[in-house]
């Protein structure tokens, strides 16, 4: 048994903030964000808009796409960092909102890694009988986390959830998975707050060493885009289209040179998502399906790094 991808969806909030507008509130301008990170414009939730909302939008269009009713998925996992609450999981309420119940639903939390995380794990489980219509989501609201006054953070994050439906195959769709993780480098990208007592202890806003997080990502990504195609007996020219974790244009371009790979064969939405964590991925690659980039028999590999720090790559025949 074998799985595969059989849809995809995505969801962007209605609001859009600009360079521009974050230029009127903090000592930052358009030039100076496009040229550092390639981010032009991000999205932000709605007050009323809750993780589990957008997670919801995106998981309709997944199963519309492969033609699937809500009532027959039996495994959801959510990928985010910002979850509705504490508990029950955003994957639990998102079960609820679909009018699905009875199978596994559950949170992964691996950050901006965790896209990679939520779909190796759902493809395993399918693979070896556990679930057969797998719900795979990342969804996030940064906005909410956020030190609005800090430039060297708040400029790089948006908002907005991705989604895909992981179903049984005869022929391998997702060929292989790689997954990693190193806590010793836990204090470059952080929200070092936590609840206690009925208050917040420490910081609820994200905290970055921005050199440190781009020298360890480009590492990381080209090694395990190069496991990947180890594992499959594959070159770098057998990559069609590369659909890294949306951080940071530099990253993501040095990610290439690394591979070897024309800037072509990479699908970018950074410029008009900024970078949604867990979402990224598959926002990414929901956009690429839509517009026809993507199509059958290609080989897509996905590669994603994350607080913790977590990282890992999915290799996928279309």
């Amino acid at each position: 048994m074998h799985s595969r991808i059989a849809g995809s969806g995505g969801y962007i909030p209605a609001q859009v903030l600009t360079n521009a507008d974050l230029a009127k509130r903090i000592d930052t301008s358009d030039e100076w964000v496009r040229t550092r990170t390639g981010i032009c414009e991000r999205r932000i939730a709605a007050d009323d808009e809750q993780t589990s909302d957008l997670a919801l939008a995106a998981s309709l269009q997944a199963l519309d796409g492969a033609k699937i009713a809500p009532a027959d998925v039996d495994l959801i996992i959510v990928a985010t960092t910002t979850p509705d609450m504490i508990f029950p999981s955003t994957a639990c309420i998102l079960q609820a909102k679909l009018g699905a119940r009875g199978g596994p639903a559950f949170d992964i939390q691996a950050v901006c890694g965790g896209f990679v995380y939520a779909l190796g794990i759902a493809d395993h489980m399918v693979k070896n009988g556990a679930a057969r219509n797998a719900l795979v989501v990342g969804a996030e609201i940064y906005s909410r986390i956020l030190d609005w006054n800090d430039r060297g953070t708040c400029v790089l994050f948006g908002d907005g959830a991705g989604a895909v439906v992981v179903v049984p195959a005869h022929a391998p769709g997702i060929l292989s998975s790689h997954l990693h993780a190193d806590g010793s480098y836990s204090d470059i990208l952080t929200v070092p707050g936590s609840i206690a007592n009925g208050a917040v202890r420490g910081t609820p806003f994200v905290r970055m060493d921005g050199a440190a997080v781009y020298k360890f990502a480009v590492k990381v990504l080209a090694e395990v885009a190069m496991e990947a195609l180890a594992a499959n007996k594959l070159s770098a020219d057998a990559i069609d289209w590369l659909i890294p974790h949306q951080a940071n244009i530099r990253i993501m371009e040095s990610t290439m040179r690394k591979l070897g790979l024309p800037l072509e064969r990479m699908v970018s939405t950074v410029d008009r998502h900024a970078n949604t964590s867990a979402a990224s991925i598959p926002l990414a690659l929901d956009v690429a399906v839509r517009d026809g980039r993507i199509v059958a028999g290609q080989h897509v590999l996905l590669v994603g790094v994350g607080g913790g720090f977590t990282w890992g790559s999915v290799l996928i025949r279309w």
